[in-house]
């Protein structure tokens, strides 16, 4: 009945203290941010939010799809998020398997010769003892120590697990814009092949009329000038065109095909722009980033629990059992049993302040964590915010760019009848060719900046990741092989 007693005792101080920690009660932090955006002035959009539309339903040309279905399969950056979460969980294993008591099983055997002068029976002789048995360790955690240790590094491992989302969110975002650039590019090399085809036209034209005297050396340098800046743009062009390419296929990790990064006018890409914004507050549950700010947080809570009991006796109970013999054919005969129960505390007296300085450091931590928690939040409305405003101004700018380019084109077109009929110089025709030229380029990088920003509006607003959301009770303890 004694030996029944030792054994249930610990187990029910166990029981009774299993929810005690001294992790301080948790409280989200003040958002500082607005209670909605600033959307004067812009219809108002409906729809579902970003975070619930697959990037598969939000980009709908197939080889952009395809690029980006690549790129989650190959980018090292996203592959090693991945990794940083199978380190987070197997740390979490450690920390868990604390609060469980440790059992380990041993044999061993020895064999000693003592002289006369030190043997205890006076003469020389050779002992001999085997023994086989097991032995369990356990902290009892009554003042919450491995249990605040143990959420610690859940929290963080759930912080990992969102920061690959957010790592994701962030990967398609990039792999959407740096295809836009390419197509973009394209689209500016195509125009300035065009426009260097057009003046090497008229660079024909010149030196016709230069050989017959209606055309003055004035003229035929400016023609020249302009053929010259025609091609040096090109070559800036398909430069930049090559090197969109790499950049492409870094993120993607993998070769592309030619048939991936073929020229596309860039105007017939189409992006749902009709994204509604929702509110600031839905941005603490869609956005990863935020999510995993908010789980460190939650971790340097925690350790705050643990420094906390850390100032408190820490109990040890250490049990084994087996048989011990002094032959090895005895080892396992009835009488050969063996055990052993050392109980044992540990109070801390004098430390030099190494408890408190720990404690302290933990609350600055929790407080670092705070700040960037708001930080996170304050930067995401931010950039909510910048993309709708954008949304509200990019397709005005583009409209107005393009009746710029068609009454650049129609002067352009009169100069250059007058040229050839001889009642201006060929000074008007390179003055409005030119601008012609800077109004089309504008146009393409207009048009450019307003796909990117609804681009970055849809990752901002989480958009980006829509995997089934996880049971509650698979969240609190991540599975564990």
């Amino acid at each position: 009945m004694k030996t029944l007693k030792i054994a249930v005792l610990p187990a029910l101080a166990f029981t009774l203290v299993a929810g005690c920690t001294m992790i301080p009660k948790y409280q989200r932090p003040d958002s500082a941010i607005a209670s909605q955006y600033d959307v004067s002035g812009q219809v108002e959009q409906r729809g579902p939010l970003a975070a619930d539309i697959d990037w598969r339903d939000y980009y709908a040309d197939a080889r952009l799809q395809k690029l980006i279905a690549m790129a989650l399969e190959n980018n090292r950056d996203l592959r090693v998020a991945i990794l940083n979460i199978e380190s987070a969980r197997a740390q979490y294993r450690i920390q868990r398997a604390d609060l469980l008591p440790t059992l380990s099983a041993s044999a061993s055997g020895s064999l000693q010769r003592l002289p006369a002068d030190v043997s205890t029976t006076g003469q020389a002789g050779v002992t001999r003892s085997y023994s086989v048995g097991g032995v369990a360790s356990y902290e009892l955690d009554l003042f919450g120590r491995i249990r605040s240790l143990s959420e610690q590094a859940l929290q963080s491992y759930l912080a990992t697990t969102e920061a690959r989302k957010a790592t994701q969110i962030s990967l398609i975002a990039e792999v959407a814009n740096a295809w836009l650039t390419l197509q973009a590019d394209q689209d500016l090399k195509t125009l300035t092949a065009n426009t260097l085809a057009n003046q090497q036209a008229s660079l024909k034209i010149t030196e016709s009329g230069f050989r017959n005297g209606t055309a003055s050396l004035l003229d035929l340098r400016q023609a020249q000038t302009s053929v010259h800046t025609a091609e040096v743009n090109l070559a800036q062009y398909e430069r930049q065109v090559r090197q969109d390419v790499n950049a492409l296929t870094l993120l993607v990790g993998a070769p592309l095909g030619a048939d991936l990064v073929a020229p596309e006018t860039l105007a017939a890409v189409k992006l749902d722009e009709a994204l509604p914004a929702g509110l600031p507050s839905d941005l603490l549950t869609r956005r990863p980033d935020i999510m995993s700010a908010e789980h460190q947080l939650l971790a340097q809570n925690a350790n705050i629990g643990a420094a906390r009991a850390a100032f408190f006796p820490r109990i040890a109970l250490t049990a084994g059992g087996g048989t011990a013999s002094a032959t090895l054919r005895d080892l396992f005969d009835p009488g050969s049993a063996a055990w052993s129960f050392g109980p044992s505390i540990s109070v801390p007296i004098f430390d030099y302040g190494r408890n408190s300085a720990n404690l302290a450091v933990a609350k600055v931590n929790r407080d670092i964590a705070v700040a960037t928690y708001q930080k996170t939040i304050q930067t995401a409305f931010r950039e909510v915010s910048d993309a709708l405003d954008g949304r509200a101004t990019w397709a005005q700018e583009e409209s107005a760019q393009r009746q710029l380019v068609q009454a650049s084109q129609s002067a352009y077109d009169l100069s250059d009848e007058r040229y050839r009929q001889g009642v201006d110089g060929y000074l008007a025709v390179l003055v409005n060719q030119r601008s012609l030229y800077d109004a089309q380029q504008n146009l393409i990088k207009i048009r450019l900046s307003r796909m990117s920003n609804t681009v970055d509006l849809y990752r901002a607003l989480g958009g980006g990741w829509t995997e089934p959301v996880v049971k509650a009770a698979a969240v609190s303890h991540p599975h564990v092989e």
